[in-house]
């Protein structure tokens, strides 16, 4: 098999995911970044890593070498390797495989919490995920065009709690806990978002009207951005609906991941050879 062939077939394999070897090679990737997280949250629990601790740094280094092969194979098969890299995905490609090299790199860190971090920032393995999450992209897009409206609406909720915050305060005082006009604020957030810790507890009559009132506001409020949200998500969904077009009968109207033609019941090109118009 000479190196272009190869290359190719590689690439197929690695970022094609239509075709069998493809689907198998992704599934085989989640499963190895579920387990590799599994381990780094098995490595947190310290009766774990007094028994454990070996077998479980060797089988780190085993995730590290599989994800190091990943990346490298990417680069190689790649068309443009250098945008790979500085792409997002390269970016947490790296990010997934950097933490257990420094660490072994320098092994004798003074600092627990250096340690710490290099051992955490594993974590970033989770991003390795989002690739196979298609629709993200709607999501995002949502979220961007409900900034404005988000933005209103925290600032409100802000503008809210330093109100609330200010009258326990006042109302309270310190003698029941409610030490600073911050430190109230801080207990407006928790009541107004209805967690209610219970470290501070108004005492007086208008101090619990005043809990009573937060608490009440907070639930009203919650559903707002979950509103917002779900409208631009809609008209995202709406306004960006793939149509698939039929190769037989020519006729659109299918959804991305329609396999045969709702109109002739034809079976539909392979997705990476589809014909997509947008519905403005």
């Amino acid at each position: 098999m000479s190196r272009k062939p190869l290359k190719h077939h590689l690439y197929v394999i690695i970022f094609g995911t239509h075709t069998p070897a493809g689907r198998a090679f992704d599934i085989s990737l989640i499963v190895a970044i579920l387990a590799s997280l599994l381990v780094l949250i098995l490595e947190s629990i310290p009766n774990v890593m007094t028994e454990w601790s070996q077998q479980l740094r060797y089988i780190e280094y085993t995730f590290t070498a599989l994800f190091t092969l990943e990346y490298l194979l990417r680069l190689y098969c790649s068309p443009k390797p250098k945008s790979y890299a500085t792409s997002f995905y390269g970016v947490v490609d790296l990010l997934a495989i950097l933490p257990t090299y420094l660490a072994i790199i320098f092994p004798g860190a003074s600092f627990m919490g250096v340690v710490r971090l290099l051992r955490v920032m594993r974590i970033f393995r989770i991003l390795k995920l989002v690739r196979y999450l298609q629709d993200s992209n709607i999501l995002l897009r949502s979220l961007l065009m409900a900034r404005r409206k988000i933005l209103i609406f925290f600032s409100t909720v802000g503008i809210l709690v330093v109100i609330f915050g200010a009258l326990i305060f006042v109302i309270e005082g310190p003698e029941n806990g409610f030490t600073s006009i911050p430190h109230s604020i801080y207990w407006a957030i928790v009541t107004i978002t209805t967690v209610g810790y219970g470290d501070m507890i108004p005492q007086t009559a208008l101090g619990k009207a005043i809990a009573s009132l937060t608490m009440l506001l907070g639930y009203s409020i919650l559903a707002v951005p979950t509103g917002i949200i779900t409208a631009e998500l809609s008209n995202e969904m709406n306004s960006h609906k793939e149509l698939v077009k039929c190769p037989n009968c020519n006729r659109a109207g299918h959804d991305s991941d329609a396999m045969y033609c709702k109109h002739c019941a034809s079976e539909l090109a392979d997705p990476d050879k589809r014909v997509i118009t947008e519905e403005k």
